[in-house]
């Protein structure tokens, strides 16, 4: 049935029903290419160059520009989008143009789930517990250290990592910090929770860093 999936309309266009006719085009390509390779040479450029924007039109999806679209979109999705055609435009290499999209997309997703992380904090009479969720790397356990009430809290504070999992040397710094700072207002700090990776990771780095 027409429509049933988002590539329906172009692949019926050019008379592709299936993804293997994905594989039967490349064939096609790499036979003309290695094998008639002479013969397609006598074939005229303006001809090639008029091919290949149909096949541009063809495969691009309009669907993705329109205004509608655009604004259900995530602006940073859109940004990426416009970095990358801007790049290909300017330097004429698409692969420039893909460099960019990417290292962009990955710079804005970084900075998107840095603020996944959340510490929520409970104080019983001689205890203060800090439960720490999220992924730690080095975005988002920037911010770590600033989410402690050291000179507040109790004598004796529990962080528990149990649903959070450290990823980077970054992070097992900013644990050595905290520990640090409570250490200076003379209070103790146990770290219960890590999973076993994190565990390890986290004995393997801890105490390598100097204080913050």
């Amino acid at each position: 049935m027409r429509g049933d999936r988002p590539d329906d309309d172009q692949c019926e266009g050019v008379g592709a029903r299936t993804r293997i006719s994905t594989f039967f085009a490349g064939v096609f390509l790499f036979l003309l290419v290695v094998v008639f390779g002479d013969f397609v040479a006598t074939i005229p450029m303006a001809a090639l160059v008029a091919v290949m924007i149909m096949v541009a039109i063809g495969a691009f999806d309009w669907h993705s520009i329109r205004p509608s679209t655009l604004k259900r979109m995530p602006k940073s999705e859109t940004v990426v989008m416009l970095v990358t055609v801007l790049a290909v435009v300017i330097t004429h290499n698409l692969a420039i143009g893909v460099v960019a999209g990417v290292v962009l997309a990955s710079v804005l997703f970084v900075r998107r789930v840095a603020h996944f992380v959340t510490v929520t904090r409970t104080v019983t009479d001689d205890t203060a517990h800090y439960a720490v969720d999220g992924e730690l790397f080095f975005a988002s356990s920037n911010d770590l250290t600033t989410q402690f009430e050291y000179a507040d809290d109790p004598d004796r504070v529990v962080i528990d990592m149990s649903r959070s999992h450290v990823w980077d040397a970054s992070t097992v710094a900013a644990l050595d910090a905290i520990e640090t700072k409570y250490a200076r207002h003379g209070k103790t700090v146990e770290l219960v929770g890590l999973n076993d990776a994190s565990g390890l990771f986290h004995d393997r780095l801890s105490g390598g860093f100097p204080p913050a």
